[in-house]
């Protein structure tokens, strides 16, 4: 089985590797997002708190 056969994937290397990119990517998007959000969270948080106590 040579390196070109593998990445081949039989005839199937499309469909293979685009399941691995489209998985990557929302495995890449479930870190990342809620790294995000949680920044966002924390600095509206921050600035209703100096409305509150000026």
């Amino acid at each position: 089985m040579s390196l070109q056969e593998f990445f081949n994937m039989g005839g199937y290397a499309f469909y293979v590797w685009t399941s691995y990119g489209i998985c990557f990517v929302v495995l890449l998007a479930n870190i990342i997002l809620p790294i995000i959000q949680r920044k966002q969270f924390l600095r509206q948080l921050a600035h209703k708190q100096k409305r509150q106590n000026p």
